[in-house]
């Protein structure tokens, strides 16, 4: 009898960024040397070695990555000048973490601190354009406490 496929695979969740990069081989050697990144079977490459899939495993998160290809409408932040999107990254220990991305070739966007919101936080910029936003949670914070610290930081109603 065959077993029921599951609707998320394995090792998915709900939602998985899928990012285009230039120069996708170097970025998963990036990954890997930043972030601690293993690489998933699954490499798919065209004849020149154009990777034209590949999945990346970063603590308990997959994330697809393919080379930029503007023909297939897969554009790197590098040609769109820049990203609106944002990769959060929760670690243990994300003074670690940043001192790792940076010497791997990371660019300090903002360091690493303390935030209002209970996180230790900083972010970086990858050597492909994708912004990080890198943390590790140290306090539990209420919604209503997040509110009269943002109150206190930023004035509001």
């Amino acid at each position: 009898m065959k077993s029921k496929v599951k609707p998320i695979p394995e090792g998915f969740h709900a939602v998985t960024p899928y990012i285009g990069v230039r120069d996708a081989a170097r970025a998963i050697d990036f990954y890997k040397k930043a972030f601690g990144a293993t690489e998933l079977p699954g490499r798919l490459a065209d004849a020149s070695g154009k990777i034209l899939h590949a999945e990346i495993r970063i603590g308990d998160s997959t994330i697809m990555l393919a080379e930029e290809s503007l023909e297939w409408g897969n554009h790197s932040p590098q040609s769109l000048g820049g990203s609106s999107v944002r990769l959060a990254l929760y670690v243990e220990d994300v003074d670690a973490l940043a001192s790792r991305a940076l010497s791997a070739g990371a660019k300090l966007l903002s360091p690493v601190e303390d935030q209002f919101y209970g996180d230790r936080s900083g972010r970086l910029e990858d050597p492909f354009g994708h912004v990080w936003i890198i943390g590790t949670h140290k306090e539990d914070v209420s919604p209503e406490e997040i509110e009269k610290r943002t109150k206190a930081m930023f004035g509001g109603a």
